[in-house]
């Protein structure tokens, strides 16, 4: 690989990833994709297993520093309010996330403007909404066109998901109070659709889809991207990136096996989500970019958004049958989502309501229903029956930049291979902790509507969510920005980011179906760019 060049190398296989390669490949580029970790079978997956939520607790693990498989890298989490969580695969977090596919809104590209906080995006939703739209029909999402929430024109391509006794109980409760609901869109097929399966409900999807349904990027995206022509290399764990006496970027130094490789490209595109990304951006430093590279402005690791999340769940008489999937949300509400400065704090949060996961979710931690040691006997049965009378209604968080909160290299963890490991400061605003009261507040309201016997409150819920975002923030200005509108380094103009990391700010809504929207917009305009230099 050393004496080939490639038009394109790309660093990680996650959604950004994947349809970089699909997108360049069927456009007659050769492209490589360089992954640290493997694929991932869906006969592997914990919910193939009797004891699911027990094996899941292993291998699966959200947080790499607690399931420290081989793929993946450390991260010294001693100073931040909540640990991240990320997978290492092909397809990346998407094996674990739980599908839920809603957009940004278009304040959320303009908080600067409404709100005086933060930055404005240097693009507009109508911007996005074509790129949101192919993603959408590519992948079979299923949902309900129509959802007052956002600008028309949002119409998923699938019928939607049962609501099940959990989504009526819940829309019951809403409309009661009179706030908004829709049923949530999910990026989970209802029919089957390309190479992804129909959904068959195992309410698992978070410990990967044992059916092939949801639509992680190794399902939804690789088998296209691959067959197009895209190359990927598993195993291989990128160290820098390279360049030229110019300023060029050449390519990518990797690693797979104690062994040490180099592949050259025109061009290189980095999708190693909100933590990976800024990682390698800071181990590629050299003379011409002593702080790191395309680090001219100092915001490379900085304004890390992290989405934490709480929750309210109720336990309830009747049989909801809580353990029917899809696991993520079946309604979801955006009634205080906009800013309303009465409430002591600016934006606001995304509601959803989602079965339970699990008896073990439900019973073991203390926070919960019991301790481990009374779980059980005969307090068993009465997990059970609490278990599938359960909702879990949830919130994303609108967590707002703040150059405090960061990724840096850590200057004594290491990874297997030797490389400094990425060191987290986070910690939660007061805009972060006011927002939380009040919803926690509001999701108590909503099941004391819906008659809910017994609550249990989770303010700060762990293992949640991984989403990665803001670490290398896009914008019109080099001084204030990392890249441009097209994911384009203003210091390395042949440097492409393209997942989670050019986020200006995160909003409320689950973040996947921006991060692809961004990386088909980014990757088109790089066919345009390579057909122009070839």
């Amino acid at each position: 690989m050393e004496d080939d060049t490639y038009d394109a190398v790309i660093v990680g296989s996650g959604p950004s990833g994947s349809i970089t390669a699909h997108t360049l490949a069927v456009a007659g580029f050769r492209v490589i994709c360089l992954e640290q970790g493997d694929y991932a079978l869906p006969s592997d997956y914990a919910a193939n297993h009797d004891m699911w939520e027990l094996v899941a607790r292993g291998h699966w693990q959200t947080e790499p520093n607690r399931r420290r498989n081989p793929a993946d890298y450390p991260l010294n989490v001693s100073e931040t309010d909540l640990a991240p969580s990320m997978y290492n695969a092909v397809g990346g977090s998407t094996i674990h996330y739980s599908a839920l596919w809603s957009r940004l809104a278009p304040s959320d590209f303009r908080v600067r403007t409404l709100d005086g906080v933060a930055d404005d995006w240097p693009i507009s939703y109508d911007k996005l909404a074509p790129f949101y739209d192919e993603i959408d029909d590519f992948i079979g999402v299923s949902g309900v066109e129509g959802d007052p929430a956002y600008p028309e024109g949002l119409s998923p391509k699938l019928p939607p998901m049962p609501l099940g006794k959990v989504g009526v109980k819940a829309a019951e409760a809403m409309n009661k109070l009179g706030w908004h609901w829709w049923p949530h869109a999910n990026a989970i097929p209802s029919q089957k659709i390309g190479s992804l399966a129909a959904c068959a409900r195992w309410g698992t999807c978070i410990q990967g889809c044992p059916e092939g349904a949801k639509a992680s990027f190794d399902m939804a995206y690789w088998p296209s991207a691959i067959k197009a022509g895209a190359r990927l290399i598993t195993g291989a764990r990128v160290s820098r990136i390279t360049l030229d006496g110019s300023g060029t970027a050449t390519g990518a130094e990797w690693i797979s096996e104690g062994r040490k490789y180099y592949t050259r490209a025109k061009q290189v595109v980095v999708c190693a989500n909100g933590i990976g990304t800024p990682r390698l951006l800071l181990l590629s430093a050299n003379e011409r970019h002593p702080r790191g590279l395309a680090n001219s402005s100092g915001l490379v690791g900085k304004n890390l958004m992290l989405h934490p999340n709480c929750t309210v769940m109720g336990y309830y008489e009747e049989n909801l049958e809580s353990w029917r999937g899809p696991v993520g949300s079946v309604v979801s509400s955006m009634q205080f989502f906009e800013t309303d400065r009465s409430r002591g704090f600016v934006r606001g949060p995304k509601l959803h309501a989602c079965p339970t996961p699990g008896l073990i979710f439900n019973g073991v931690d203390p926070h919960r229903l019991l301790p481990f040691d009374a779980l059980w006997g005969a307090n068993f049965h009465q997990v059970i029956r609490l278990a599938r009378n359960a909702i879990f209604w949830g919130a994303n968080i609108d967590d707002l930049p703040e150059e405090s909160n960061r990724v840096t290299l850590d200057p004594d963890l290491r990874d297997d291979d030797g490389i400094p490991a990425p060191k987290i400061n986070y910690r939660y605003s007061q805009n972060t902790l006011r927002m939380r009261s009040f919803v926690m507040e509001k999701l108590a309201e909503i099941h004391g509507a819906a008659g809910a016997k017994k609550l249990v409150d989770i303010p700060d819920l762990k293992g949640e969510p991984g989403h990665l975002l803001g670490t290398a923030r896009m914008g019109h200005d080099p001084n204030t920005s990392v890249v441009d509108e097209h994911g384009r380094a203003h210091d390395v103009p042949n440097l492409v980011i393209s997942d989670g990391s050019i986020f200006v700010t995160g909003g409320a809504a689950n973040p996947t179906s921006t991060i692809t929207a961004l990386a088909l917009r980014n990757a088109k305009k790089l066919v345009e760019t390579l057909h122009t230099t070839n």
